[in-house]
């Protein structure tokens, strides 16, 4: 009886054909001849034992070859040398991708701002002309950019990203689809799975580093927070009532602001109503509001601070008839139901409820509040500052840029 065996691919994934032309003469050039080529398979076949079928015309044309080659009790060494000859040959062409931006000599490329365009302007309002279109594209060009610079800085700076964190997120990405539906939707988007991965990667260098370089910097002394209550003691005097809400917010498209703790952010209206009834389901059966929030709440604002909007005066929920409608039939400790409004989804939660008066310093909600204020007011003076530093010790060519600066401002025709 005839053992199990193994079949070698070719190139196309296909165990029944042969070699392309193409390919076979890229064999012949890497062994030196057909007779050699010959010799190789031939030595090969004996050293695995193997069985080896193919038509081998006058003069071994090498254009009329076919290898199927079935492998039986193949070695593992063979086996790599002649997969490794294979995939050298079966390589495509030099990219012929276009670069639009490079950094420190690393490329940019048009298709990567084309891919974040398409799935931003899909998910949002559409531009509405080209030199429209071409803003935006320079603008995503330009988070790339510092993007790039980000991740080389954290490579200097040792932050460590293990292939367990890479994993642990995109199983979080595909957790709310059927295999074939996430991979429908990255065809969709233009990737590859390796492409996710190494954008996942990105972005968690990038969080990290900004924690350790940012947001572990930033203190808020109870001096400063003295002295913003002395000089904004109106803003604290309530003429109205006031209602303490947080709320968690997923909006259908991408913001490079977004900040939470999974770096989890929906790129279209159909990933973001998938999300908000997940996370509504996990508040229903329990889940602590102010720790989703932190992971998934894709509003920057209040995303770190478990999304707590702070006070808000009735008067202004007047603008949103179903967001007041929402907060004031609540009772404190509450949740409402999911809100849809023109950016997005919301679900918001009562924290408690302010009567008319002025409000002391005394009082800790007001001093978390000035504090969450002044945290955030630091942090965005320090990343803007922090990123054009480290801008102005690399070198940037932004190809696009002096195209768009050459043109005038008038559309130009791309690459």
């Amino acid at each position: 009886m005839q053992t199990p065996y193994r079949v070698m691919k070719n190139s196309r994934g296909s165990c029944s054909g042969g070699f392309t032309p193409p390919e076979l003469q890229c064999l012949q050039r890497t062994l030196g001849s057909p007779s050699r080529l010959y010799r190789v398979f031939h030595k090969l076949v004996k050293r695995c034992k193997t069985e080896l079928r193919f038509p081998l015309k006058a003069r071994y044309n090498i254009y009329m070859l076919k290898f199927p080659i079935i492998l039986h009790r193949a070695r593992p060494s063979w086996i790599v040398v002649t997969l490794a000859i294979l995939s050298a040959c079966s390589q495509k062409p030099p990219s012929q991708r276009v670069v639009w931006a490079e950094v420190d000599g690393k490329p940019i490329y048009r298709d990567q701002v084309e891919r974040q365009y398409k799935s931003q302007v899909t998910a949002g309002p559409d531009a509405g002309n080209e030199v429209q279109a071409l803003t935006f594209k320079v603008n995503i060009l330009n988070e790339l950019i510092n993007n790039q610079i980000l991740v080389d800085h954290a490579s200097h700076a040792r932050i460590p990203i293990s292939e367990t964190e890479v994993d642990t997120k995109l199983q979080e990405l595909q957790v709310a689809y059927a295999p074939d539906e996430f991979q429908k939707k990255l065809r969709e988007q233009g990737m590859e799975l390796s492409d996710l991965r190494e954008e996942i990667r990105q972005n968690l260098i990038i969080n990290k580093l900004i924690n350790k370089e940012i947001t572990s910097r930033i203190t808020v002394s109870d001096a400063e927070i003295s002295d913003f209550y002395e000089h904004n003691k109106a803003s604290f005097n309530a003429p109205e009532k006031l209602y303490h809400i947080a709320q968690i917010q997923v909006t259908p498209v991408r913001d490079p602001q977004v900040r939470n703790l999974r770096n989890d952010d929906a790129a279209t209206p159909a990933e973001a109503e998938r999300k908000i009834q997940a996370l509504y389901a996990r508040l229903r059966n329990g889940d602590d509001f102010a720790t989703v929030a932190q992971q998934y709440s894709e509003d920057p604002r209040t995303s770190a601070g478990g999304g707590d909007m702070g006070f808000v005066p009735v008067s202004s929920l007047a603008a949103s008839p179903q967001l007041k409608e929402a907060v004031t039939s609540l009772k404190i400790d509450q949740i409402s139901e999911i809100i849809r409004s023109n950016t997005g989804f919301h679900i918001i939660k009562l924290l408690g409820i302010e009567e008319p008066g002025q409000r002391q310093l005394s009082d800790p909600v007001v001093q978390s509040a000035i504090r969450r204020n002044l945290t955030n007011e630091k942090e965005q003076l320090l990343k803007t500052a922090y990123i054009e530093d480290l801008r102005d010790r690399a070198k940037v060519v932004n190809t696009l840029a002096q195209r768009v600066v050459e043109a005038g401002g008038n559309p130009i025709k791309t690459p």
